[in-house]
């Protein structure tokens, strides 16, 4: 592993052990050429993804991208970082065990925000928001009086 302070390709690992999500591995490194220490955290990948956009680029997966976008989307909620992590794994897991590499990105996000409405219907719809790409307050309207079709809307 390369030492981010000085390039160094020879680090020594001085500690390892299971994260706090259960589904990697935190590896504290020392780097003897500049004494720098830092973590890294290795996770089980069943297959390298990659993700086709909705204009037909492609791209590697980044699950640090996907963990992002959910993590804003659930800002300030009150849900545990344990849980979030993981539901994160859990997409990930489902993603890798679909059999396919090439993973429409419309997919991954259907696949999102089903598991976050089970949890959070506020993260839910703030991912949406985005994914959905809402241009106006008449689609958060119009994408709650989906959610709550008893709810009439007022006139």
């Amino acid at each position: 592993m390369r030492c981010p302070f000085c390039g160094n390709i020879d680090t020594q690992v001085k500690d390892s052990r299971p994260a706090e999500d259960h589904v990697s591995i935190r590896r504290r490194r020392f780097c003897p050429a500049c004494g720098g220490r830092f973590t890294t955290y290795e996770r089980v990948q069943l297959r390298d993804l990659v993700v086709i956009k909705t204009n037909g680029k492609r791209e590697d997966f980044d699950r640090d991208k996907l963990e992002r976008s959910i993590r804003i989307s659930m800002q300030k909620r009150p849900i545990e970082p344990d849980r979030i992590d993981q539901m994160i794994s859990g997409i990930v897991r489902r993603l890798e065990s679909m059999g396919e590499t090439d993973i429409q990105s419309s997919k991954i996000g259907e696949i999102v925000m089903e598991a976050l409405a089970r949890i959070d219907t506020v993260a839910y719809v703030r991912f949406a928001s985005v994914y959905k790409n809402f241009q106006a307050a008449d689609d958060f309207e119009d994408f709650v009086h989906e959610l709550r079709p008893d709810v009439m809307p007022e006139e």
